[in-house]
Formats: structure tokens, C-alpha cells, sequence
């Protein structure tokens, strides 16, 4: 038997990354699935969105673990368009058990100077905290009657400050503030709300051209170039970590076995906000070596 059998899960990014990830997992314990993705470009992000054919690929792996997917191009943003989707996809498969808002964005952005862009502020702030209310907003009334579990996809980044990043850490906090709002509102009804707060992740959104500029100085950096600093930031000795820690993550909270578990922000983070930026025992161990 499966953690989520019988049960029947909707997660929002689906085409690729966390999103895909999350979604095997969910059907590998017995879970249908369906998975929405704007799989658009949009014009002010600087790395590769996902595609349709990204989504379709995630639906046949759901598909060949022998589990049903739906799966739908749709704009989180776009409330009633949400509304739709979800409401189509519910009455096709019966009911709605767990949700992980997993979309969003991160574009750089500082909180001042000339330079800096209303619009960049904007784009981030609608899809990482507006789209993620639109789409609990779609989701909730379809899990009044039976309960469930909602986990939010924030950030380390919701926890502590980024340089560089304003727009993107604003609308993380903000989704951990969200979790804990509608933890407290949902709660007669058994719907626990959590929120999941990845360090940086082995996917696109993450290990990008733009991103690896930002670590290494390098217009045609690589993720080599990039390892010895993003390993500097957290308290393990890892640079990143896979999107399949993060879907065992969401597995846990959306199953019995954290039942009384609701309201939480949950780092899973290499230890990364536990620490000020700047000593991890990485860094002394590394300078060490370089010195000797």
C-alpha cells in the first residue's frame, strides 16, 4: 500500500523541476494526479520557463507509474481561469485530497536605485504570492466536506534575507505568512496549511545562466564555477540539493502521518537559515585548504 492511495493530488509548476518531481512522487505511493503549468515565457524572466511539452512529459511518467493525470496550461494568476481548471479537474476524478502550490518565479531585484524596475517587482509579487492565493482560493471549497492537506512552496528565502533578491524574498515571506493565515482559518474544517522552504534546488529556476553570473561574475560561468559559493550558504557541505528531497518533504505533510502537523514554515534548507550568511564551517575548512 501506498502513502496517498485512493487519494488525489493537484500540484501547480508542473511541467518540469519540483513540480515534476513532487508529482512522481505522489503517484509512486498511489495518487492521481493533476498538474497545471502557465508553460508560457514570460518576457522578464532571463532563464528558459517551462513548455508544453515539458508538461506532457511529466503527465506520461505520471502515467506510466499506472496512475490517472490531468493536466492543464493555465496562468495561476488568472483567478478565474483557476477557478475552471480545478473545478473541470475535480468532477472529472471525484475529489481533491492535497494541493502543493509549487509556481513562481525569481528575477533579480533590489529594493533601490535608478536602475531597478516597477514591472520586475510586479511580475514577481503576481505570480509568487498573488497566483498562490488565486489558486487556494480555487482549491479550498473543494475540500471543505472531506479535509486535506495544503503545503506552499516558499523559500529559505522566506526565512532570511538575499542580496539582490528583494522582490523574490518578499513574496516568499509573504507565502509563509499565507500558510499560517489560512492554517488558522481552515482549521475547522481539517485543512492543514503548511508551508516548505526549500535552500536552493537542482532545477532551472535555480542553476540558470542569470543565477550563476550572480555567484560566480562569469558571463559563461557553470555550475562548477558556482559550487564552492552556494556551498558556503548552507551549514551541510552541499551546494544545492534535488527536488526529490523536497517531494519527500511534501509527501510527509500531505499524509496521515502529519495529521496534527499545520502551520508550520519547514526548512529544508542544508541548514541554510540557521546560520548568518558567511560562516559556514565549509567556508574556514575550504580557506584552510586553500592557505596550506
Amino acid at each position: 500500500m501506498g502513502k496517498m492511495d485512493n487519494k488525489v493530488v493537484l500540484i501547480t509548476g508542473g511541467a518540469r523541476g519540483q513540480g515534476r518531481s513532487h508529482a512522481l512522487r505522489f503517484a509512486a505511493e498511489g495518487a492521481d494526479v493533476i498538474i497545471t503549468d502557465i508553460c508560457q515565457q514570460l518576457s522578464l524572466v532571463d532563464y528558459p520557463m517551462g513548455t508544453p511539452e515539458e508538461l506532457a512529459e511529466t503527465k506520461r511518467q505520471v502515467e506510466e507509474l499506472g496512475r490517472r493525470c490531468l493536466s492543464f496550461e493555465v496562468d495561476a494568476r488568472d483567478g478565474k481561469a483557476m477557478r475552471t481548471t480545478v473545478n473541470e479537474a475535480v468532477a472529472e476524478l471525484g475529489h481533491l485530497d492535497a494541493v502543493i502550490v509549487n509556481h513562481g518565479i525569481s528575477v533579480p531585484h533590489m529594493t533601490t536605485g535608478p536602475e531597478q524596475d516597477d514591472d520586475v517587482w510586479d511580475l514577481v509579487m503576481d505570480t509568487n504570492i498573488n497566483a498562490v492565493w488565486r489558486t487556494v482560493r480555487a482549491v479550498v471549497p473543494h475540500m471543505t466536506e472531506n479535509g486535506g492537506s495544503i503545503s506552499l512552496t516558499s523559500s529559505a528565502a522566506g526565512l532570511v534575507a538575499l542580496f539582490g533578491r528583494a522582490a523574490y524574498v518578499v513574496s516568499k515571506h509573504g507565502v509563509v505568512g499565507l500558510a499560517k493565515t489560512l492554517a488558522a482559518e481552515l482549521a475547522p474544517h481539517w485543512i492543514r496549511v503548511n508551508a516548505v522552504c526549500p535552500t536552493g534546488v537542482d532545477t532551472p529556476l535555480y542553476l540558470n545562466p542569470g543565477i550563476i553570473k550572480a555567484f560566480t561574475g562569469k558571463d559563461d560561468g557553470t555550475r562548477e564555477d558556482m559550487r564552492w559559493t552556494a556551498t558556503s550558504l548552507n551549514l551541510l557541505p552541499v551546494p544545492w540539493i534535488e527536488p526529490e528531497a523536497v517531494s519527500n518533504v511534501m509527501l510527509f505533510l500531505a499524509s496521515d502521518e502529519a495529521k496534527y502537523i499545520t502551520g508550520i514554515a519547514l526548512p529544508v534548507d542544508a541548514g541554510m537559515t540557521t546560520m548568518p550568511p558567511g560562516i559556514s564551517p565549509f567556508i574556514g575548512q575550504r580557506l584552510a585548504e586553500l592557505e596550506s
